[in-house]
């Protein structure tokens, strides 16, 4: 019942993207596809049809599609949706828990310009704009929607035939789909604050591996992954996915115990040691400072 693939689309070019000074007018969820990001959003669409019908026939494959509310985003569906006919179409849900980091109102654009120079100092993941969001904040409401999206898949509530090759695709924006990935794949917020955003209509495909996990390495290519921001370490362990049985632990990956202590004891006398060393380590900045 799992699903083939769990594919992340960043929307199309928005006018925003061309010219920030749109958002001093214009709420952020109002702003509008350019013209060109409604031509990358039909090219997308149709690379996802290739994609997702290839290794079958053109008829067992079923797309599901998750969309932010945001008027660049369901406009991004809107195109998408052209390469698709209605019999593979399971459903589509509106999904408020992955749009946009909230940025404030109104946004001054010199103002944003010094936030965002001051998010840079502090780091992009703890940094919470004012009257708006940090991306821990939207890293938490993601977090939701991915319990949530389980349940779906859990309870069957897409309604999936298991004959058929289902497909999720999560049409959202480039700061939601990276901590999604981070959440996924357990990173850590220093790996994150080294992934670079996608660009405009560009694809993450998580795809199923051989023993039942997703990975980035099944579908995308070593450069690419590279080119995302990903550390050797973490596109080893993308590797690794892509062949290991479900439920298997990656003792290597960036959960393992050496990431979290700099030397763990090899046994419990040698624990025992070490606290006998600790100890008179403090006896001796105790009688320092008497």
């Amino acid at each position: 019942m799992l699903p083939k693939r769990i594919i992340l689309v960043r929307h199309g070019e928005s006018q925003g993207n061309l010219d920030t000074s749109a958002y001093t007018t214009t709420p952020d969820h109002k702003i509008p596809l350019t013209a060109l990001g409604v031509a990358q959003a039909r090219r997308c669409g149709s690379l996802l049809s290739s994609l997702v019908s290839s290794g079958g026939t053109s008829q067992n494959y079923r797309v599901y599609f998750y969309v932010s509310p945001y008027e660049r985003t369901r406009s991004t569906l809107r195109e998408i949706g052209r390469s698709f006919s209605k019999k593979h179409i399971i459903g589509v849900r509106e999904e408020c828990r992955i749009r946009e980091q909230d940025f404030g109102n109104f946004q001054v654009r010199d103002r944003m310009k010094k936030i965002k120079e001051t998010r840079e100092r502090f780091g992009r993941f703890y940094y919470r704009f004012p009257e708006g969001e940090s991306a821990a904040d939207v890293f938490d409401r993601v977090s939701s929607f991915l319990e949530s999206l389980w349940r779906d898949i859990d309870l069957n509530r897409l309604q999936n035939d298991p004959s058929q090759e289902l497909n999720l695709i999560i049409i959202s924006h480039g700061l939601a789909s990276r901590v999604f990935l981070m959440k996924w794949f357990k990173w850590t917020v220093e790996q994150f604050e080294h992934l670079n955003n996608p660009g405009n209509c560009e694809l993450r495909v998580m795809q199923l591996g051989r023993g039942g996990e997703y990975s980035l390495a099944v579908h995308h290519t070593e450069e690419e992954l590279i080119e995302w921001g990903l550390s050797p370490e973490m596109i080893a362990d993308q590797k690794w996915r892509a062949n290991a049985s479900k439920g298997e632990w990656n003792e290597k990956g960036p959960w393992c115990l050496e990431a979290f202590f700099d030397h763990l004891a090899d046994s419990d006398d040698d624990a025992r040691k070490g606290e006998g060393e600790f100890f008179d380590a403090d006896a001796a900045f105790e009688n320092h400072l008497e």
